[in-house]
């Protein structure tokens, strides 16, 4: 099954709330790349298909964590699998349509400049990062505050975050920490540099 496939699936059997068809409709549609966009320019996913497969394995990742014993006891972090499947499957969802196709200079093992492929950003909804991708997912459906603050502030203290902002919304709203736990993993551990 391709990632595209797997993550239909997914979608269509977790995520139930009013508008969520459409959303899927439109990720689905020639207005939308994110079934073939690159998750980063150089990094984690750099290549094509490399944002949806970035999706599923942050899914795997936050089901993984969540499943954890501790986690659930001792900590009291909870989430439906509706929300477990929104934040994880969705919370890059502002790099849709963001990235071209572009060529750098890269010396190969010869020492000689040659033109290779890579990505380049195209923002043309410069909206941040987080806050982006709450906002394209509610112009199709409603978030849960705790589901709006995790896609927010998935990038934990790695992003451009105030800090103090941060800690508080892991503090106030737990699914948020674990959404970013879930993303440093997928892309330090599974994905790492291209």
């Amino acid at each position: 099954m391709s990632a595209k496939q797997e993550f239909i699936e997914l979608y269509q059997n977790l995520i139930k709330r009013e508008g969520a068809e459409k959303l899927l409709a439109h990720l689905m549609s020639p207005a939308s790349d994110f079934f073939t966009a690159p998750a980063s320019t150089r990094y984690h996913g750099a290549y094509e298909g490399g944002l949806v497969e970035h999706s599923l394995n942050v899914y795997e990742c936050l089901k993984d964590y969540l499943a954890r014993e501790r986690v659930a006891e001792l900590y009291g972090i909870e989430a439906s699998e509706e929300s477990i499947a929104i934040v994880a499957l969705l919370h890059d969802i502002c790099k849709m349509n963001f990235y071209k196709p572009s060529l750098r200079n890269v010396k190969d093992e010869n020492g000689v400049w040659q033109k290779v492929p890579t990505y380049e950003i195209d923002d043309k909804l410069p909206y941040g990062h987080g806050e982006k991708s709450v906002y394209i997912i509610s112009g199709f459906m409603r978030l849960t505050r705790e589901e709006a603050f995790a896609i927010r502030y998935h990038m934990g203290f790695s992003g451009s975050e105030e800090p103090r902002n941060v800690g508080s919304a892991f503090e106030m709203f737990p699914l948020a920490f674990a959404l970013s736990t879930a993303d440093m993993e997928a892309t330090y551990f599974l994905e790492g540099k291209n």
